[in-house]
């Protein structure tokens, strides 16, 4: 943090960048108040891509990521134990893992037109909606992490229950079963066919940010592809791609 600290103040104070400026400016008007130490959401914001582009950034988002889903987590979990008093351990899991999986943020990022904010190397993505999704969920747990850091735990947990849980509550998304290899395995075992089948047919790009590709077969037939950056993405859009084509057999 100290070396990407002196790159800010190099450029935001001695230089007044513009770039650092505009970013602040855009995230003030998202959050709707005055960030009182801009290095932690510029930092939040910096994927590793674009380290390519400014080197002495030193290090990403990363550490800050790790810290916004341990506090994502948290609130997420908190709600639902406080929200369903007389329901157990198991539908507490299943129904967070709705409010925090990489969909849920995807959502949110956008709605908040956190792209405008990003620090990313656009070759990284190179026009993929996918990759883009990617930097969107992760940028978002950093950005949870530095308004943990700036504002405490309090402003923290009402821009998560703000911009996260109420939506997804109050439309009932999280009630909706997402594990489609589950339902997929459920339907062919009904028709009394064989249990799927995932195979890895393809990992390709950096290892920053691998795209993996998987099939899915069912009685020697393969019935659909998924592609995603990492293994149980993939097999998911797979599976609910299987799904659509079981269910009309």
């Amino acid at each position: 943090m100290l070396k990407f600290l002196n790159w800010f103040k190099k450029n935001s104070l001695s230089n007044h960048s513009n770039l650092v400026k505009q970013k602040i400016s855009n995230l003030e008007n998202i959050l709707g108040y005055r960030i009182d130490n801009p290095v932690y959401y510029i930092k939040a914001l910096t994927h590793r891509s674009y380290l390519e582009i400014e080197p002495e950034l030193g290090k990403s988002n990363e550490r800050l990521e790790y810290l916004g889903d341990s506090a994502l987590g948290f609130i997420v979990a908190e709600f639902l134990f406080s929200e369903f008093p007389d329901e157990g351990e198991g539908f507490l899991t299943k129904y967070r893992s709705h409010f925090v999986d990489k969909q849920a943020l995807v959502n949110s990022a956008e709605y908040l037109n956190l792209n405008n904010t990003l620090l990313y190397n656009s070759k990284f993505i190179n026009d993929s909606y996918d990759g883009m999704r990617t930097i969107l969920a992760d940028s978002l747990e950093a950005l949870i992490g530095a308004i943990y850091l700036d504002k405490g735990f309090e402003m923290t947990s009402k821009f998560v229950h703000k911009n996260i849980i109420e939506p997804i509550y109050s439309s009932g998304e999280f009630k909706k079963d997402k594990n489609y290899k589950g339902q997929l395995l459920e339907l062919a075992h009904s028709k009394k066919q064989v249990t799927p089948v995932y195979q890895l047919v393809k990992e390709e790009g950096p290892e920053h940010g691998k795209t993996f590709t998987v099939t899915v077969k069912i009685e020697n037939k393969t019935y659909a592809k998924g592609n995603g950056r990492n293994k149980k993405t993939a097999e998911q859009q797979a599976a609910k791609k299987a799904l659509q084509k079981l269910i009309k057999e």
